[in-house]
């Protein structure tokens, strides 16, 4: 008797980190920065689709991860009910406050109230702490383990200053699902990348963390970038992490500061040229699918 063959995965493209608001529903107090002034307005999931149309590896945009941009619980409660009516929304990266004492409580809420089964993950903007071991608070770690206990995961969201932070919270939740948000925000623009180089080999050394592809070209030069610019953190994050740990993320709608979706499609597509079949599908969906659940594709 031949064995069957093995499926081959669906050629899908998944947008593992993007953003939406509904300005008249909820502010965005940090779009206030006169530099933010392009984006200041709502932005839907149909904004999405109808932007998102060049392919990358001749895969068209097929689900989405919504990600948290306010420090507030009723954000994540838009977005949950958001994605149980919004097919394209796949998951949803929500905030809680982690050093609350009800935490638990809070999450419970979270998973069991409206679209509560899309909550895969938390993140919370560490990159605006200035404790310099804010993930190693007692009371952060307690809330860490109250995510980690219920099933979730943690996006990692730091600068490059802060990522012995994540280092260490690495080596203290190894049960915990890690994803370091724009691969650590590496200083594109200076093109200072030496140090930001070392820290992101020591954090992939940790197999249970993966890293984005994500939020790059607001860190390069807006009006100037150009491939060539972001190939030096291309090469870094992909014999760091390996494509079976990186996801492709557009970081939509900031990323259009600096030229938004589909021009940074066109550059992972580029930056795709020499990788195998395998190593395509796990960059742009194969990764997403595994670390935040997402319905299987045959």
């Amino acid at each position: 008797m031949t064995s069957a063959p093995a499926s081959t995965p669906a050629p899908v493209l998944i947008d593992a980190h993007h953003h939406l608001w509904d300005l008249d529903r909820r502010p965005q107090p940090w779009l206030d920065d006169p530099d933010l002034t392009s984006i200041r307005r709502t932005f839907t999931p149909d904004d999405l689709r109808s932007t998102a149309t060049r392919p990358v590896a001749g895969r068209h945009l097929h689900g989405t991860v919504a990600v948290q941009c306010m420090p507030e619980v009723p954000e994540t409660e838009d977005l949950l009910a958001l994605a149980e009516r919004e097919p394209l929304i796949e998951a949803v990266v929500g905030w809680a406050d982690l050093t609350s004492p009800a935490i638990g409580e809070t999450l419970d809420r979270l998973l069991a109230g409206a679209g509560g089964t899309y909550l895969r993950s938390l993140r919370h903007l560490v990159q605006g702490e200035t404790e310099p071991a804010w993930l190693q608070r007692p009371d952060v770690e307690r809330g860490l383990a109250a995510a980690r206990d219920r099933g979730l995961s943690y996006d990692v969201l730091v600068r490059s200053h802060q990522f012995d932070q994540a280092i260490r919270l690495a080596e203290r939740f190894p049960d915990l699902p890690q994803v370091l948000n724009h691969a650590g925000k590496p200083d594109i623009a200076g093109r200072d990348l030496a140090k930001w180089r070392e820290q992101v080999r020591r954090l992939a050394a940790h197999e249970h963390v993966v890293c984005k592809l994500s939020g790059l070209i607001t860190e390069a030069d807006h009006d100037s970038w150009t491939t060539a610019d972001i190939r030096p953190v291309w090469d870094v994050l992909l014999t760091s992490f390996g494509p079976d740990r990186l996801m492709f993320g557009s970081d939509w709608p900031v990323a259009n500061l600096a030229g938004g979706w589909n021009r940074w499609a066109a550059t992972v597509d580029e930056l795709l040229t020499d990788c195998a079949e395998s190593e395509i599908h796990a960059l742009l969906a194969g990764t997403a699918t595994a670390f935040y659940r997402l319905p299987a594709r045959g």
